[in-house]
């Protein structure tokens, strides 16, 4: 059975309308409840945003049972370090299952680079280095989470269970990493290459336990297990489904 997610945007609802549809998800039977990553509202189209850690550790406070995840964390958003520090605090204080969603961020010419310019973020040109930057902190959080971890990062918080790694692809270099280092892979469900990217992770992950999940805009009849896309997820053997809600998270609230 798909896992049926949702992801809200802060871009357009402000903080007690992100905690009531997150308690109303929780309440619905919603999985987990996922968070985007953008320091600025400008990207999606909105007027505002809250960072996504402080976002987090506000949600593992107010849920009491559904899992959190961030979907994705731009690895240029943050040193690798406090990023990884950021992941494990939230797991630790909500004391359940954290998902981190990781990507590789974006070129300096892409529109999305709007708000990193803004505040004289560095961001990378290179493919490789942007996929460079996802490997470090697979390698970070490799050490930094292992039960027998070196000495040196004894005092850094250290998740319990660990936090399923899961890599937001858009090409099949990017997907090759996620399935010979993650622990899943994200993909965009309407995305022409969508079976490629899942199909190229797969085979990378060689049999072993491996999330595949896939984001689609949110529309009610898509939480009916019958209707055709979610008939076609199935087929597909997706593990998890996100849907994603940005203009109106309060519409979305009185849906479910």
């Amino acid at each position: 059975m798909v896992a049926v997610d949702i992801q809200l945007a802060s871009t357009h609802a402000d903080w007690p309308t992100l905690r009531a549809a997150s308690l109303r998800a929780e309440q619905a039977g919603f999985d987990a409840v996922w968070v985007f990553d953008h320091i600025a509202g400008v990207s999606l189209g909105g007027d505002r945003s809250l960072e996504c850690f402080t976002w987090l550790g506000a949600l593992a406070e107010a849920t009491s049972t559904i899992e959190l995840g961030v979907m994705v964390a731009n690895t240029w958003n943050r040193q690798v370090g406090t990023l990884a520090v950021a992941a494990a605090s939230v797991s630790v204080i909500s004391d359940r299952r954290f998902l981190l969603g990781v990507g590789a961020g974006t070129a300096p010419t892409s529109r999305w680079a709007t708000e990193q310019h803004a505040v004289r973020a560095q961001l990378e040109d290179r493919l490789d280095e942007r996929h460079a930057r996802v490997e470090e902190l697979l390698d970070l959080t490799d050490e930094m989470w292992h039960p027998m971890r070196d000495q040196r990062f004894a005092s850094f918080p250290l998740p319990s269970p660990t936090p399923p790694r899961i890599v937001g692809v858009n090409s099949t270099a990017l997907s090759t990493i996620a399935g010979q280092r993650a622990e899943g892979v994200n993909v965009a469900w309407n995305h022409p290459r969508r079976d490629d990217f899942l199909h190229t992770a797969l085979a990378a992950a060689a049999g072993r336990p491996f999330i595949t999940t896939a984001w689609v805009p949110w529309a009610p009849e898509l939480l009916d297990a019958d209707h055709p896309v979610r008939r076609e997820m199935q087929a597909t053997n997706l593990d998890r489904v996100i849907l994603v809600v940005i203009d109106d998270v309060e519409g979305f609230a009185e849906q479910i």
